[in-house]
């Protein structure tokens, strides 16, 4: 129904070539050999790190929305609120409660917040960075549909 992957943007693989040449310079000191060994690892674990922040997923399958780690069915979910660039940032920090479940991607300027309708559960809303959050709000309505 709904798959986005939360990637970082192109831009931010400079940032491992950076990590690189940063320990290849600091291991220059020690030997030639310890150089290329610092870039290659500063350019391998900055480049999984990233991969893996970047691995962020929303999906909305099986009547349940799945965003990272967590799983919340379709029938416990409330509205959802499609919000712009400036909502976006004031859901993340000003109108934020601290008892909401947060997929934030600080480089994805739109987001969509869900009411959690279930009385047993604290969390009042989740939280969802995502690029198309009328795609996403749409196959919510659809998932809740189908569970009804």
């Amino acid at each position: 129904m709904y798959d986005e992957r939360l990637t970082v943007p192109r831009s931010w693989w400079l940032l491992p070539v950076a990590l690189g040449l940063s320990l290849a310079l600091i291991m220059l000191r020690f030997s030639a050999v310890g150089a290329l060994g610092g870039l290659v690892v500063g350019i391998v674990a900055g480049a999984a790190a990233l991969s893996s922040y970047g691995s962020a997923r929303i999906r909305v399958v099986q009547g349940s929305l799945v965003a990272g780690q967590a799983r919340i069915p379709a029938d416990v979910l409330g509205t959802a609120e499609v919000l712009n660039p400036a909502e976006t940032v004031a859901w993340r920090t000003v109108k934020a409660d601290p008892r909401a479940f947060m997929l934030l991607r600080s480089y994805v300027p739109t987001a969509l917040r869900v009411e959690i309708t279930d009385p047993a559960d604290p969390t009042p809303y989740v939280y969802l960075s995502t690029r198309s959050p009328q795609r996403l709000a749409d196959a919510l309505a659809e998932a809740r549909g189908r569970t009804s």
